[in-house]
């Protein structure tokens, strides 16, 4: 029936959040007013950066549910390093490196192991969240120290009225469509997402591919930890072990990127985030307590994933792979 309307999920989606934007406008009380409006931005801006993260892995038909836990732990501990007297350039330079290990360690398990992605970033996540806080870390929130002052604009800034953050954002989706548009391992992530058995029987190098999504994954993820650090002054460790990766994955899905991989891009990533983010903003003005908030959030994942199933079956191949 949608295609008979030329009706795509993104499209579908895109729809709602303008239809669920002129609603709030016309009964929320300051909803449409400039200084919310730049909020609702600027507040979806990491969720949106690590959408991009999410997607990269997700169109290479994989899952990431280390994300969030990399993030917060290499920032953190940067964050320690510095208000411990490291530079700040060494301090961002290590937390980088530690992001990028993990990540490199958790693409090398799924590709080279054979670890269903679903489980050894699971397991990855709860590692990487108990070895930062055993040996790194020595406080669940990590403040930003005086010494990284100078990097504040990152987060609070901004440009012609336009906050950095959305500015990072939008900067961040271009390089990463541009990624998976026009260079050769961008393109190879979708042939190997839409069916990795033609890919590895046609010559590419699906192993090192896999590696490298979960390194630029990690990469995305430090840059939106640096954004949040920048943004409230500190880092919550204890984000690693929240649901905020299951927002993520709800930006994803809802824009329309299917779980079995090869289907998406970047423009679903920012639907996604800019229903996401009318909604919570919305359901904040409505002063909707927070379990309730997630309540409503994972209906709509649970929806979202279903029409995922309908629109995008999964094929036997992926059934058998019993990975998601």
């Amino acid at each position: 029936m949608f295609r008979v309307f030329n009706l795509t999920q993104e499209r579908i989606v895109f729809l709602f959040a303008l239809a669920l934007l002129v609603a709030f406008a016309a009964f929320l009380p300051g909803f449409s007013k400039a200084d919310n409006l730049l909020s609702l931005v600027r507040s979806v801006s990491v969720l949106g950066i690590l959408g991009v993260a999410m997607a990269l892995v997700v169109i290479g038909r994989g899952i990431d549910l280390s994300l969030v836990s990399l993030m917060a732990m290499s920032l953190a501990w940067s964050l320690q390093l510095v208000t411990n007297g490291m530079p700040l350039a060494g301090g961002l330079a290590l937390g980088l490196a530690m992001s990028l290990v993990f990540g490199v360690i958790t693409g090398f398990l799924i590709a080279y192991i054979e670890i269903p992605a679903i489980f050894a970033t699971l397991a990855m996540g709860i590692l990487i969240y108990g070895f930062g806080r055993l040996f790194l870390i020595d406080l669940d929130v990590v403040y930003l120290p005086d010494a990284a002052h100078s990097i504040v604009w990152i987060g609070a800034g901004n440009i012609e009225g336009i906050p950095i953050p959305v500015i990072v954002f939008a900067l961040v989706c271009a390089v990463a469509a541009l990624f998976l548009r026009y260079i050769k391992s961008g393109r190879f992530i979708r042939a190997i997402g839409d069916n990795p058995l033609t890919a590895r029987i046609t010559g590419l190098p699906v192993r090192p591919i896999v590696v490298m999504q979960y390194a630029l994954s990690a990469l995305v993820g430090f840059l939106a930890g640096l954004v949040t650090v920048t943004s409230v002054a500190s880092m919550n460790t204890r984000i690693a072990i929240s649901t905020f990766v299951y927002d993520i994955i709800l930006v994803v899905v809802l824009g329309g990127i299917g779980l079995s991989g090869g289907r998406g891009g970047i423009r679903n990533v920012i639907v996604g985030t800019l229903l996401i983010g009318i909604l919570i903003n919305g359901m904040t003005i409505m002063n909707i307590q927070y379990t309730v908030q997630n309540v409503i959030k994972s209906v709509i994942l649970l929806a979202a994933i279903v029409a995922d199933t309908i629109i995008n079956p999964r094929d036997e191949q992926t059934a058998q792979q019993g990975d998601i």
